[in-house]
């Protein structure tokens, strides 16, 4: 899974974990994990009031971790 839509404005997306803490710090307002997802290599993206820039970026890497 790259990423997975859990309703109009938000996505869910995959990535390392070390990449994901540091990008939901970065950008608190566009990232967060909420605690079903606290073990797992996954974060929610909030598509209607996020940086757009952000999301791309975490959106790239998730699919260059599916690539491996």
């Amino acid at each position: 899974m790259v990423a997975r839509q859990l309703d109009d404005s938000h996505v869910v997306l995959r990535a390392d974990l070390d990449y994901r803490d540091q990008i939901v710090t970065q950008f608190p307002a566009t990232f967060s994990i909420p605690p079903r997802f606290a073990t797992h290599m996954m974060f929610v993206s909030d598509l209607a009031n996020g940086d757009a820039g952000a999301i791309e970026d975490a959106l790239e890497a998730a699919w260059r971790l599916q690539q491996r």
